[in-house]
């Protein structure tokens, strides 16, 4: 075993060893030596007599004598000789005896103390407590380590047998204890877990009257909640009662719409055998019909265009028109006041230059017409776009421009120059200065639409059918081969039903 034993200061020591008789056997083994600077000598001083110099006489009596250490028992080796051996094992004394049994007598009601803590604490569980309190060191010092075992048995406190103490402990469901490691100091450690304990039985204790406190503020809740539920179910059933007594909205039906018959007269067969014999191609230059009034010439070529996946021309479009105005003035109580324009009038107005009324001025004068364009309800402007065709509306009796697309297209520079054109032929031909800055331009959706590439043409001649009539879009793609056929039917007589 070996021990730490703590030396003297450096200071006390070098005083010392300073004040002995240099020798060259100390200055050897000695490990403060330091060797003293040179001084410097000089003939002067080496003649002086120290004994005659009032000066160095006085300054030595100030200083006293120096004295012998007191002999002490020293349990470590000196600085001077570092040999390691065992200490020697020093005699008792009565003083020693007397300090043994103070000792004894602590250590045994500490340990009944500590025993009686014990049944406050869990069983099984251990503390060992170091007696050997750590002494402080000082920084100046040096610290040794050597071998002293007889050194630490002295230091050692006997430790009483307490077996059947112990034993008697147990049968009281107390832990066990390490009493060969039991000190004095272990009161201390015993006695503050003993508080910790009640620490942490006072802290238990507050938690769960804290939960109590919670639980109870939890039922009151409940309570409440039950009761808002409660209310909550009555008003719902109370406010379904008062519904199902309220008397319920008549429910107005929607009237059904009748498909009108006139637009959907089926051709009779000679009819149709008329108009198949007109499709053949024996009679491809023969001019089946002429429309006087307008100087149109029909020919098989022309009236081809009618049949199926055929696009429409201007001279079959241009005869329907004509046929339409016929109609309306044979039948004025049937058929809205409309005037058609046919295919050329919106290339003459807005042609490449831009727009140019005076193009169309002389198309609309009373003479040739007998009535003023402001007068109709309806104006219908076709419109070919290269390879697809539209129609344009002016809809005097609904203040209103319209564009009808069967691909759903929109484009409103075409409206806006039929809106420019009605105020300069309203100023032209009536004196009128006509707002239409007012008027609504409306992109008409919802209306039937083509499902091919060839029927746009036989789209916009319904258009302007049904509109004249008075009717709404009733028809879809599924017509447009009647339509075709009726149409040809109908150039083939100069008649439109």
């Amino acid at each position: 075993m070996s021990a730490v034993a703590i030396n003297r200061k450096r200071s006390k020591e070098e005083s010392l060893y300073l004040n002995q008789p240099p020798t060259s056997q100390f200055r050897r083994h000695s490990p403060y030596f330091q060797p003293p600077k040179k001084r410097r000598f000089s003939l002067a001083i080496m003649s002086q007599d120290p004994s005659n110099n009032p000066s160095s006489s006085s300054r030595i009596s100030k200083y006293p004598d120096a004295k012998a250490p007191l002999r002490r028992e020293i349990h470590a080796p000196s600085r001077a000789s570092l040999i390691y051996a065992k200490a020697k094992k020093p005699q008792p004394s009565s003083d020693c005896c007397e300090k043994g049994k103070f000792f004894t007598r602590e250590y045994d009601y500490a340990k009944r103390t500590a025993l009686d803590a014990c049944r406050f604490l869990n069983r099984g569980k251990k503390e060992f407590i170091d007696l050997e309190e750590e002494e402080a060191v000082p920084q100046d010092s040096i610290v040794e380590v050597i071998d002293c075992d007889e050194e630490k048995e002295k230091k050692k406190v006997e430790v009483i047998d307490c077996d059947e103490e112990v034993k008697e402990e147990e049968n009281l469901q107390t832990p066990s204890l390490d009493v060969k490691n039991f000190g004095v100091g272990d009161t201390s450690a015993m006695l503050n877990s003993l508080s910790l304990g009640r620490e942490e039985t006072a802290a238990d204790a507050s938690s769960l009257e804290a939960y109590r406190k919670l639980m109870q503020s939890a039922e009151r809740r409940n309570s409440k909640l039950e009761a808002l539920e409660f209310e909550i179910l009555f008003n719902e059933k109370k406010l379904s009662q008062l519904r199902n007594s309220r008397p319920k909205p008549v429910e107005k039906k929607k009237p059904i719409k009748k498909v009108p018959h006139e637009p959907f007269i089926p051709l009779t067969e000679e009819e149709e055998a008329e108009v198949y014999q007109a499709f053949s191609g024996r009679n491809r230059r023969k001019v089946l019909v002429t429309h006087e009034s307008s100087n149109i010439d029909i020919t098989g070529e022309v009236l081809q265009c009618l049949t199926p996946s055929a696009w429409l021309n201007d001279e079959v479009i241009n005869v329907y028109l004509e046929l339409l105005k016929e109609r309306e003035t044979r039948e004025p109580k049937n058929y809205l006041k409309c005037h058609f324009f046919n295919t050329f009038f919106y290339k003459k107005l807005l042609s490449d230059s831009g727009y140019n009324f005076k193009a169309v001025r002389r198309w609309t004068t009373q003479r040739k017409l007998g009535y003023a364009l402001i007068d109709c309800d309806m104006i219908f402007v076709p419109i070919h776009r290269g390879v697809h065709w539209t129609l344009a509306v002016i809809n005097n009796r609904d203040r209103k421009f319209l564009y009808l697309d069967s691909l759903n297209g929109v484009d409103s520079k075409i409206l806006n120059a039929l809106a420019k054109y009605l105020g300069d032929e309203a100023k032209e031909k009536s004196g009128k200065d006509i707002d239409v800055s007012s008027w609504e331009m409306e992109f008409v959706e919802g209306i039937p639409q083509q499902q091919n590439g060839y029927d746009c043409g036989m789209f916009m001649l319904k258009y302007i059918d049904f509109f004249s009539r008075g009717l709404g879009l009733c028809f879809s793609q599924e017509h447009m081969p009647y339509f075709r056929l009726r149409t040809a039917k109908e150039i083939l007589k100069l008649r439109a039903d």
